[in-house]
């Protein structure tokens, strides 16, 4: 579209869409007529360099898995492909989340679970610099848990993944396996990373459904897995959302 409209700008527009293309792809586009190849690269080298810098914050581990060769070439065509909405620097992770899932297609040398990992890395940054913030008036830390609707933590994240990905690192060598952890900011503004079961996760899926007691999703659990003792299910669940209360994911009930 770029290409289809230049004939139709100014030249130093057009200069700039060259000048520009060149920096994102050098391969497929040549560099504009005037410009010393010497002065070229320096350029390319300060615009990757630069959005690597942001990259490399948020997603240390994906880069040590993947090792300097197949980063340096997901990093080239995220420049190369991806068109970025945001103007702000801090939202370049979220951009390349969205060009991992919607633009990249790996080839075979890349692991199965790098969006996964990427993904994993990159909720730590959305969580940390949430808004959200409890509304306290609401909230009532000593309700009952089972009676009343409990509140969970509003920057808080249910995730389930195929593969481990809490485990990954360089040299680990690791297996399919579903894998569910909660990750939330705690009242001190840490980000906190709990891997939990599947009973759990539901439970706080249902939780998330505005109206619902506690003990009405426990019976909700109790009833999809065909427990013989409906009332150990409840109990169980009453102890996780404890625990899940004295950690600050789940925050009391609403009043």
């Amino acid at each position: 579209m770029i290409r289809a409209m230049s004939g139709q700008l100014p030249e130093f527009q057009r200069f700039q869409y060259a000048f520009t293309a060149h920096i994102r792809d050098s391969t497929a586009n040549p560099c504009p007529r005037g410009i010393e190849a010497r002065r070229m690269r320096i350029y390319k080298r300060l615009v990757y360099n630069n959005a690597e810098s942001f990259l490399l914050s948020c997603f240390p581990v994906l880069r040590k898995v993947l090792g300097t060769r197949r980063w340096g070439r997901l990093m080239r065509a995220f420049l190369a492909i991806h068109r970025s909405r945001s103007p702000f620097f801090r939202e370049i992770p979220d951009e390349f989340i969205q060009f991992l899932q919607t633009e990249w297609t790996p080839t075979a040398d890349y692991p199965e679970f790098m969006l996964e990992l990427a993904h994993y890395e990159w909720i730590e940054l959305v969580l940390s610099v949430s808004m959200d913030l409890p509304d306290w008036d609401r909230i009532d830390p000593g309700g009952s848990l089972l009676e009343q609707h409990p509140i969970l933590n509003p920057v808080l994240a249910n995730l389930c993944y195929r593969w481990p990905v809490h485990r990954i690192g360089p040299r680990t060598r690791i297996m399919p396996a579903a894998t569910y952890l909660l990750v939330f900011r705690d009242m001190s503004d840490q980000i906190r990373f709990t891997e939990i079961n599947a009973f759990t996760s539901r439970l706080i899926n249902l939780l998330e459904t505005p109206g619902h007691t506690g003990q009405a999703a426990l019976e909700i659990i109790a009833a999809e897995s065909h427990h013989p003792s409906p009332e150990i299910v409840i109990q169980g669940g009453l102890a996780i959302m404890r625990d899940l209360q004295a950690r600050s994911a789940l925050l009391g009930v609403l009043r």
